[in-house]
C-alpha cells in the first residue's frame, strides 16, 4: 500500500489516489488520526497499526509515503471542539512527526520536528544552501516601504522549474542544472524537491527551492511511484 498524508480539500492527492489505484493507494486524512486502531512501537515500528482511509491497516504493509501537508492546521479539526483544536492539532502534529520519522519504507520526504514536509527552510537558507556547495546564485534583494510589506524583486522572465525525485531530475534544463538541482536536494537531505533557475541554460543562477511538487504532471507522478515502489533508478 502506498500512503498519501494529505488534506480532506487536497484534490490533486484524491486525483493521484485514483491514478494509483492499481498500487492500492490510500489517503491518510487528519479525521484517521482520531480513529481507534493506531498502534505505535517506537521498538518494533513494522508490528504497528494505522488507520488509513478509517480502516486499521499494519504498518508493515505500507510500502510508501507521499506527504502533502507541510503541518496540520487546526482548521482541519471540525470534528474536535474549538477550544481544543490547537491542543489536539499540537499533538498530531508531532506524533505524526515520530510516525513518519520510524516508518522503513520510502518516505517523501521524511519530517523534521518541525515541519512534515522536511526542512523549514526559508528562500534566503535555500540561497545561502545552494551557494555553499558552488551553485550559482541570483542577488536576493527585497524592497522596504513604510506602509507595504516586504516585496521581492520582479523577474523579467518566467523562472525554470526542474523536480528533483530520488536519483532523477524532471525538467528540459541544461545537465548543469539537473546536477546543481540534485546536489541541492542532497545537501538539504530530502528526496523530493522543486528548484527554480533563471533559465534552462547551463550558466542559469539558482533563485529558490520548495518541498513541493506538481503531482498534476503525469511524469512527476510516475517519478514518485517508482521511488515509492522502490525502484528509483539513477539517470
Amino acid at each position: 500500500m502506498i500512503v498519501i498524508v494529505a488534506s480532506r480539500h487536497d484534490k490533486a492527492a484524491e486525483a493521484l489516489a485514483l491514478r494509483w489505484m492499481a498500487d492500492d493507494a490510500q489517503l491518510l486524512t487528519v479525521e484517521d488520526l482520531s480513529v481507534a486502531g493506531w498502534r505505535h512501537y517506537l521498538d518494533s515500528p513494522l508490528d504497528s497499526t494505522a488507520v488509513i482511509g478509517g480502516q486499521a491497516i499494519a504498518v508493515a504493509k505500507i510500502t510508501g509515503v507521499l506527504t502533502r501537508l507541510p503541518y496540520l492546521p487546526e482548521q482541519e479539526l471540525r470534528h474536535i471542539a474549538p477550544e481544543d483544536r490547537a491542543y489536539v492539532a499540537a499533538e498530531m502534529n508531532a506524533f505524526l512527526v515520530s510516525w513518519l520519522s520510524g516508518l522503513q519504507c520510502p518516505v517523501l520526504n521524511r519530517p523534521t520536528p518541525t515541519y512534515l514536509l522536511g526542512p523549514n527552510w526559508r528562500p534566503q537558507q535555500w540561497v545561502y544552501a545552494a551557494s555553499q556547495i558552488g551553485i550559482p546564485v541570483g542577488a536576493v534583494r527585497r524592497r522596504v516601504a513604510l506602509s507595504t510589506p516586504i516585496q521581492a524583486q520582479v523577474l523579467e522572465k518566467p523562472p525554470v522549474t526542474v523536480t528533483v525525485v530520488g536519483h532523477r531530475c524532471l525538467g528540459q534544463v541544461d545537465d548543469n542544472l539537473a546536477t546543481h538541482a540534485k546536489r541541492l536536494a542532497g545537501a538539504a537531505k530530502v528526496d523530493l524537491l522543486t528548484v527554480q533557475f533563471s533559465s534552462s541554460e547551463a550558466n542559469a543562477e539558482f533563485l529558490n527551492a520548495e518541498l513541493w511538487a506538481d503531482i498534476s504532471h503525469p511524469e512527476i507522478c510516475d517519478a514518485i511511484l517508482e521511488h515509492l515502489s522502490g525502484g528509483d533508478g539513477k539517470c
